[in-house]
């Protein structure tokens, strides 16, 4: 037994690496940092400017305009002000060219307050119904922990608004109008979840005390009774029949009548069957050509997954240049920090160059800064736009953007074709122009993926 102890008190030291940093290392590493003249004048530089300015590459200045072979017929810019709605915005901005031919006016947008207030109170419901299910878990438990984490928050895909627009419809904004709240989501948001989190622990207990199931629906129902109080006192009651009128495009007031949520967004969107869209994701981390769904993400307890099917970026491009062509804006989510110029509406991944201002190598592929959180999809826009060469190969991109007319060119941003390889993650594309091949994928059992994965 003696020795067994001498010799795994010997291994157990190799299997860790958990080393200060002693004064040999320090010297090792100062002696390293030399002060010739450019690290003295950049150390300047950079101690007195915002990094961008110095890594801007001048070469890159005027070299992109913002004219396409092929654009979507889109009119106008929403905004969503500091709220974390983009997707909402994008997925209804997909269906406002839509409207604007329908009803034959200049401009027409869709109210997401509407759809916002549904989104944050089926995102209780489901939260509340989470805890009940996992009420017999510790509250150390990882996915009771995820559940506690974030009850009801902003965010959200294309597969949200499915299910949101499936159930409750859609009204135009004079239905029901932005307040303060919804576009200064933070502290609404925040006693949200002060309040769900207090609701959930309640619920637990009642589960561990051998509450049966119907006394535990009652009380929950009583819960979201607070809850809908809470959003209808920051955003308003969402309307359950309105009145629409117009101008036309020719000054003509019309009156298009009665409507229900429902019956409105029949009215617009015709035959068009919002389940006849198929996401798609170039995810280099994971197999492609394949179907994926992740694990109880959705907003509606009785809605669907967000899934996908994964593929390279060739291959969606085919797609997204084939919807345009056809007048039919996408969604689309990317990462759209990276190289970005928000005064010229540029995204370009020769727009700065950090490595000279370091004289430091960034190396990373897409699929490292994906697997490491570097990277990930940060922000949905509308994609309405393609320039293509002789070839219909493309070589830039446009997105209809949500952040007002002011930001970008009047609120569009255009980027390279590089960029969509490199922090372009998601497109969501009408059937219509999609392979036999790719819906046959999209058809089969998705692989269940977790919510915590990096990329979601």
């Amino acid at each position: 037994m003696k020795r067994w102890t001498f010799f795994i008190g010997l291994i157990l030291p190799l299997l860790t690496f958990s080393q200060s940093v002693n004064q040999k290392n320090l010297d090792q590493i100062r002696s390293s940092f030399v002060k010739d003249n450019y690290t003295t004048g950049m150390q300047n530089a950079l101690s007195a400017n915002p990094i961008t300015k110095l890594a801007w590459s001048r070469e890159n200045e005027g070299s992109a305009d913002h004219y396409f072979t092929y654009r979507v017929d889109v009119s106008g810019i929403t905004n969503q002000k500091k709220s974390g709605r983009c997707w909402l915005f994008t997925s209804l901005n997909v269906f406002r060219p839509m409207a604007i031919s329908h009803f034959n006016v200049s401009s027409f947008e869709f109210s997401e307050n509407y759809l916002y207030f549904w989104d944050l109170f089926e995102k209780a419901n489901l939260f509340l119904n989470n805890i009940v299910e996992t009420a017999d878990r510790s509250i150390d438990d990882e996915k009771v922990r995820w559940y506690f984490r974030s009850p009801v928050d902003d965010g959200g895909q294309w597969i949200n608004y499915v299910n949101l627009a499936n159930k409750y419809g859609m009204v135009p904004r004079e239905a029901m109008e932005e307040t303060y709240s919804s576009e200064n989501t933070a502290w609404m948001t925040k006693l949200l979840k002060r309040k769900l989190r207090e609701q959930a622990l309640e619920l637990r207990e009642l589960k561990s005390a051998g509450e049966n199931n119907q006394a535990i629906e009652d009380r929950k129902v009583e819960m979201l009774s607070v809850i809908y109080r809470m959003l209808a006192l920051n955003l308003g009651e969402p309307p359950v029949t309105f009145n629409y009128r117009y101008k036309s495009k020719e000054g003509k007031l019309v009156e298009a009548g009665n409507f229900t949520p429902k019956s409105f967004m029949n009215e617009v969107l015709g035959e068009v069957k919002l389940n006849d869209y198929v996401m798609l994701m170039n995810d280099p981390t994971r197999p492609f050509w394949k179907h994926f769904e992740i694990e109880n993400y959705r907003n509606v307890e009785e809605g669907a997954n967000w899934h996908y099917v994964n593929l390279p970026n060739d291959v969606i491009k085919e797609f997204c240049i084939e919807s345009i062509k056809n007048n039919q804006a996408m969604y689309a989510s990317c990462d759209v920090g990276k190289q970005l110029r928000r005064d010229f509406g540029v995204l370009d991944v020769d727009n700065f160059n950090y490595e000279a201002v370091y004289d430091v190598p960034f190396t990373m592929t897409k699929a490292q800064r994906i697997q490491s959180r570097e990277s990930g999809s940060s922000h949905g826009m509308a994609l309405i736009a393609v320039e293509v060469d002789e070839d219909e190969q493309p070589l830039k991109w446009q997105f209809e953007n949500s952040w007002g007319e002011k930001t970008g060119e009047k609120g569009y941003l255009t980027f390279t074709d590089e960029w969509f390889n490199e922090y372009m993650f998601r497109i969501v594309v009408h059937k219509d122009f999609i392979s036999e091949k790719v819906l046959d994928i999209y058809g089969e059992k998705a692989e269940m993926l977790p919510p915590w994965d990096p990329m979601f």
